[in-house]
């Protein structure tokens, strides 16, 4: 098992600020020859003490915050209450369906304020009797993006 020295914890809290940092500008900040930092990064990813590269977004790059409302609407009103649907740019999706609810509304926000609002305004709409709505935690499997 390979050991860690202080140079290879310093590189290694370096990439943590800026994984996408050049060679040269991290061997700059530990004082060292830029073919040594290359080795040494090296010598970290062979050894799986550097497993990945990744991205941090920012806040204008975040997920939107992604919802599924289940509506019990009125007979006859299905019309009506896709219209208004139509209407809320959160929504994404409509899709009607067989069981205890008539339609599942899928819903994008880009705030909790925001999906609020739009789950608000479902619930207010003509014709719609009831409505659940679930909140998306996390994804566990993804088949429709490759």
């Amino acid at each position: 098992m390979m050991q860690l020295d202080d140079t290879d914890h310093k590189l290694l809290s370096l990439l943590s600020e800026n994984a996408r940092a050049p060679v040269a500008t991290l061997a700059r900040k530990l004082n060292l020859a830029r073919t040594t930092v290359q080795a040494r990064l090296d010598r970290l990813e062979s050894s799986g003490a550097i497993a990945a590269y990744t991205l941090r977004l920012g806040e204008i790059a975040r997920p939107r915050i992604r919802a599924t409302a289940l509506l019990s609407i009125e007979l006859r009103a299905g019309p009506a209450v896709l219209q208004k649907l139509k209407t809320l740019p959160a929504v994404e999706t409509v899709h009607t369906c067989s069981g205890r609810v008539d339609l599942i509304v899928q819903l994008a926000a880009d705030s909790t304020a925001e999906l609020d609002d739009t789950l608000d305004s479902i619930g207010e709409a003509k014709g719609v009797k009831s409505s659940e709505s679930l909140v998306h935690l996390s994804t566990r499997l993804d088949r429709t993006r490759s």
